[in-house]
């Protein structure tokens, strides 16, 4: 075969197919090239397999035990000077795959993007709760956070039988478990971080045409130069969290 033929044949080919270990014979240089890489290739998926296993530990967990309607969930926006706090619910299949899923912080912002319509089209059902900042003035962030959980577990289009939460208790009738830093120790958790951190920031996105001048398609509301420099010349919109310094400082302008 030629170096073409082989390159084409080994993109599909079985791990333990005989032709393998025929090519490890062959000393073309452009054939062990071929090898080499995949080798490398299935080196990859090994370690994405063992990663995403270690993240599925408390859904398994929690699948032997009788449950079968896990839902994780997360949150974000809680230190922006602007926007809501968004929390996200997801339910995932217990066959659910994703390589690479991880906590959304750690992921680019293609990444991002691309598992968002991976998890939207493989979920078991998705829910969203979102406090504006107005109400995140009145009841304090923490309260809001929570409130946004609650909103995105109702928002659910069935009702789980057990929550995995980052970081968080709540005040609910279905069983839980908080998990510190859980957006990176469980897949359904890393999920509805996934699902809170796209809808928010596409929601920023939509806030920057509204009001420009704050960067708020960058900053996504946190307070940076550009943001604050906003603030200075523009003023606080309606977004604005007026209870957070250093909003509450500026005096409304226009």
């Amino acid at each position: 075969m030629t170096i073409n033929e082989i390159k084409t044949l080994m993109e599909d080919i079985a791990e333990n197919d005989p032709l393998i270990e025929q090519l490890h014979s062959d000393n073309r240089k452009g054939v062990q090239r071929i090898i080499e890489s995949h080798n490398r290739k299935l080196q990859k998926l090994k370690k994405e397999k063992e990663d995403f296993a270690k993240l599925t530990f408390f859904e398994k967990k929690l699948y032997k035990e009788g449950f079968s309607l896990v839902a994780g969930i997360d949150e974000v926006g809680r230190g922006p000077l602007a926007g809501p706090v968004v929390a996200a619910a997801v339910i995932l299949h217990p066959d659910f795959y994703l390589a690479g899923l991880n906590d959304s912080k750690k992921l680019s912002e293609a990444k991002r993007d691309e598992y968002f319509k991976v998890i939207q089209e493989k979920a078991h059902s998705i829910g969203i709760g979102m406090i504006e900042a107005g109400e995140i003035d009145i009841i304090n962030i923490y309260e809001a956070t929570k409130k946004a959980m609650l909103l995105a577990i109702s928002n659910l289009d069935c009702n789980p039988d057990f929550l995995l939460i980052d970081a968080m208790k709540l005040q609910t009738p279905y069983p839980q478990e908080s998990i510190i830093k859980g957006d990176s120790k469980s897949i359904s958790i890393a999920a509805a971080s996934v699902i809170a951190k796209v809808t928010r920031d596409n929601l920023m996105k939509e806030y920057a045409v509204q009001y420009p001048g704050y960067g708020f398609d960058q900053n996504a509301g946190y307070g940076t130069r550009e943001h604050l420099e906003g603030l200075n010349l523009r003023g606080i919109t309606p977004i604005h969290r007026r209870s957070f310094a250093p909003v509450k400082d500026y005096d409304l302008k226009g």
